[in-house]
């Protein structure tokens, strides 16, 4: 599984928009949000396949997408974590997550090497409306990734080896 950095953003602007930027600077497959579903519901929508891999992030990344998390639902997981409730997963992360429903989110994020403490953080973060946003890839990469991240306002940014 290699290494992934996190982020977790305040708002789903900053998350989208973070998104874009990684998406133009070339990670596409690599990255992963996850965001609760305030209304339990998630809208289908399947955006057109552009570059190989595009299909899920191009869906978050069009049109505000995340604002109404229609563009999660192509490629994404709905997922109900306990005591959290129903979420969205996008990206590689959402095999992770689908094997943690019973374990709740800290215990997908361990898998990734996120360590127990810090995982029940993020996961008390998103039950506040607080989105996740991950990258897989290599220490050079994700260093750049972290920027971005940092640059639209994400907060417990660190990158972790699995």
């Amino acid at each position: 599984m290699g290494s992934v950095v996190l982020g977790v953003f305040d708002s789903r602007d900053q998350a989208e928009r973070a998104a874009q930027e990684l998406r133009n600077k070339g990670f596409h497959k690599d990255i992963s949000i996850v965001a609760k579903d305030e209304g339990g519901q998630i809208e289908e929508t399947r955006m057109g396949v552009g570059e190989e891999g595009d299909t899920a992030i191009e869906g978050v990344t069009t049109g505000g997408a995340l604002g109404g998390l229609a563009g999660l639902a192509a490629g994404a997981g709905a997922l109900a974590i306990p005591g959290i409730g129903p979420l969205v997963a996008m990206g590689p992360i959402a095999g992770l997550l689908s094997g943690a429903v019973t374990g709740g989110l800290a215990g997908g994020l361990i898998d990734w090497g996120v360590p127990e403490e810090k995982g029940k953080h993020i996961e008390e973060d998103i039950k506040q409306g607080k989105i996740l946003l991950t990258v897989q890839g290599s220490e050079p990469r994700l260093n750049e990734a972290s920027e971005v991240l940092r640059k639209y306002g994400a907060h417990d940014v660190n990158i972790y080896h699995k």
